[in-house]
């Protein structure tokens, strides 16, 4: 009966679990928003400025009213769920995504809409305080032309000023309309020469008017007149705005990007789901449940709380089903360990899910700390990959570690798999009977031959070689900072047929933006790549998108940073690494002991350098994405280093009191050997994703991809090879100082070696 209860109590919840995300993920999906690298559209940074150089000081009901006037300006487009934030008190971010015309939509928020009436001699008569609020619409004219239709506020004033137009006689009988003009550059005279006038309308006047009602007609477009009045009824704009970062992303891009990224997820998972699978057998396939569930909620819970979902986002989704799936193995190889000893199936499920814990906590911790600091630094895409990262570290705790053991303490627990290892991927052979008392420290492993310890010298040498050619590589080649950091314009352009760099060179050299840096990249070798010093002004980035469009027939993707912004990015890296580390730092001190924390800071040093030595050698772009993979592996390196610590440091409380330098060195030694099958397996599948992102992924995360997979290999390497040797020096030298060590109190303190309880 009891068998029969639980089987069907993990059934049902099998049914619960799959007729909730059955019925309701469809709707998950299409409610949650697609950031603009997904689906097209453009981001704007602004400095917000004064009108006048020798104006008043920016309040902040300035850029309040600013950003109001904005966002109805954004309305006025109908664009859905856009995005406007104030950033650093005087600069506000606006992001439409999914925006067709992006060009109009950019001319439209800029527009200070200062709207004049003048006179052919340009004295101003009439000015948008004349106008009623929202009282702009648009129509059309007799002869079936576009026009907006304006409400004056005084009728009669109206009436004043076309008699004073019509007595200046002809031809000077002119009402001039402009649009934000500047005093001291613009006027009548030279604007009425040129083809396209900047001023909006000059109509005659032949006849004193005496209405509330202005029509302005002139070779509008639909849509034009349309624009016109959103700016018209969204007000002024109280400030001046100064665009200091851009990004644009043309609607091909953002499409491909969501369909070889998702596609490349989805390969990853499988294949993390196959070998889980496989290797785990019963506890593997309670994990992919557990890990389905997992990307479940996520995706619920951007739903909720009404994120955007933008490309490293995707990926830091697919990073946390990596450390979900570091959860469970964890664990799992902990119930392995138990069984192999002669440990029932219950007691064992109970004793490695007790003993994994702290590890998977301190795990968690650590990398949630990396996210937090990259969230508060980190802006646009890089703070929406922190948010998913902090969300995905929440839910695979939850999961991986409550889920998975009700899930598999429900099929442990009916009593059906007693004495089955093999259903958890222990071969009978290797198990023990529980009279021969073997602790798990004695248990046989693969890499019994490997002595960690005696050739931790070689380790370092081997380490410090690779340093030194790290900085000659650094001194010789520098690092290729993308624009994020140095500051500039990047064009990205994708060709219907294959690209060569003459053609492209010759190409924007014919329309005035020569540059001799271009890359030709894609599996076709159709995307251009060119990069420029100088930062595009709003113009030349219409021109560039302009001209583009109809050589190659796709809008291309511009970023553009000023100085400024490059400067601050590189201080706010800089800070967002150093404080990720710090806190790191000085958490594993706390929770472990004060050598731990050396360890684990050479070793994340160690990482750090060499991602930043090979992306040298390689000339591979280093860009605000590329930070966010350094603190991942900064999360991932600390990860596997509180692993092996954590390890160590139970085996020495079994042990209590070590003797000498040898006792010590076996230890670590066996510690190091019971963990490296847990790095290995753990890494594995972290890097089958990341490599599936690599190789199928949309190309502007490969770089992101590249450095994710070279930490996770040096992050295995230093926290073994590295940080335990580390730590076994140091801890040598004291027991020089003390004859031996006795680490078998049983209060736990913090600071000591001792487990925390």
């Amino acid at each position: 009966m009891k068998l029969r209860s639980r089987i069907v109590a993990f059934m049902l919840l099998l049914v619960v679990f799959g007729a909730t995300m059955s019925t309701t993920v469809q709707g998950v999906l299409n409610n949650i928003k697609l950031g603009l690298d997904l689906q097209g559209g453009f981001e704007v940074l602004y400095q917000v400025e004064p009108l006048k150089k020798d104006g008043p000081k920016i309040t902040e009901n300035d850029v309040k009213d600013t950003t109001d006037a904005l966002l109805r300006r954004v309305n006025a487009l109908g664009v859905s769920e856009p995005s406007i934030q104030v950033e650093s008190g005087e600069r506000i971010r606006v992001q439409l995504a999914g925006v067709k015309d992006q060009e109009s939509a950019r001319e439209l928020l800029a527009t200070e809409a200062n709207l004049t009436f003048r006179d052919v001699n340009d004295n101003i008569l009439l000015d948008g305080s004349d106008l009623k609020q929202g009282g702009a619409t648009d129509s059309f004219d007799d002869q079936n032309r576009p026009m907006v239709t304006l409400k004056l506020k005084d009728p009669a004033k109206f009436a004043e000023v076309t008699k004073e137009i019509l007595a200046m006689g002809e031809p000077n009988n002119v009402l001039v309309i402009w649009l934000d003009f500047e005093e001291g550059k613009d006027s009548y005279a030279e604007e009425v020469k040129k083809t396209e006038p900047k001023f909006v309308s000059d109509p005659r006047v032949s006849q004193v008017i005496n209405s509330s009602d202005v029509q302005i007609t002139g070779t509008f477009t639909v849509q034009q007149t349309k624009d016109l009045k959103g700016v018209l009824n969204a007000g002024a704009l109280p400030v001046k705005l100064d665009e200091i970062y851009s990004t644009s992303v043309g609607a091909q891009f953002g499409d491909q990007a969501l369909k070889s990224t998702i596609f490349a997820s989805i390969l990853g998972i499988a294949l993390i789901f196959i070998f889980m699978l496989v290797y785990y057998r019963l506890p593997g396939l309670v994990a992919n449940i557990t890990l389905t569930i997992f990307t479940f909620l996520v995706l619920v819970i951007f739903d909720w709380i009404n994120a955007v979902l933008t490309l490293p986002g995707i990926a830091a989704i697919v990073l946390g089903v990596g450390m979900a799936v570091d959860a469970n193995i964890l664990m799992y190889e902990r119930i392995r360990e138990e069984l192999r000893v002669g440990k029932s199936i219950k007691a064992a499920f109970n004793s490695g899910a007790k003993s994994s814990f702290t590890a998977i906590f301190d795990a968690n911790i650590t990398t949630l700390l990396a996210a937090a600091v990259l969230f508060y630094f980190g802006t646009s895409s890089v703070k929406g990959f922190a948010t998913t990262l902090i969300i995905s570290i929440l839910v695979s705790f939850i999961t991986a570690v409550w889920g998975t053991r009700i899930l598999l303490g429900l099929l442990v627990n009916s009593g059906y798999f007693d004495g089955k290892t093999g259903w958890f991927g222990v071969s009978k052979k290797k198990v023990h009977k529980i009279e021969e008392g073997v602790d798990t420290l004695d248990l046989s492993t693969r890499f019994d031959k490997l002595d960690f310890v005696h050739n931790r010298k070689k380790y370092y040498a081997a380490s410090l070689i690779f340093i030194i050619a790290g900085f000659t590589i650094l001194g010789i080649f520098k690092l290729n900072l993308g624009i994020d950091f140095s500051s500039g314009t990047r064009v990205e352009v994708q060709a219907e047929h294959k690209l060569t760099k003459d053609e492209v060179s010759d190409f924007i050299t014919k329309i005035g933006f020569e540059s001799e840096d271009i890359v030709i990249s894609g599996d076709k070798s159709d995307i251009g790549v060119i990069r420029y010093k100088d930062d595009f002004t709003k113009d030349e980035v219409k021109k560039v998108k302009s001209e583009f469009k109809k050589e190659f027939g796709h809008d291309p993707s511009i970023s553009t940073v000023s100085p400024t912004v490059g400067e601050e990015l590189v201080k706010n890296a800089i800070k967002a690494l150093s404080l990720a580390a710090l806190g790191i730092i000085i958490y594993v001190a706390f929770r472990f002991e004060w050598r731990m924390g050396v360890g684990a800071i050479v070793s994340l040093l160690h990482d750090v350098f060499f991602m930043v030595a090979l992306f040298s050698f390689f000339r591979l772009e280093v860009d605000i994405t590329f930070i966010a993979a350094v603190l991942t592996i900064v999360g991932y390196s600390i990860n596997d280093t509180i692993v092996t610590f954590d390890r160590i440091r139970e085996n020495l409380h079994r042990v209590g009191k070590i003797k000498d330098e040898e006792e010590l060195a076996n230890i670590v030694n066996k510690s190091l050997r019971q963990t490296l099958g847990r790095s290995v397996n753990t890494v594995l599948t972290v890097i089958i994703v990341v490599v599936a992102l690599l190789l199928f992924g949309a190309p502007s995360i490969q770089n992101f991809s590249i450095a994710l997979l070279i930490g996770l290999i040096t992050g295995m390497y230093s926290s073994i090879f590295i940080a335990a040797q580390i730590w076994f020096s140091l801890k040598k030298r004291q027991m020089k100082k003390q004859g031996n060590l006795d680490v078998g109190k049983k209060k736990s303190q913090w600071g000591t070696d001792e487990p925390m309880v």
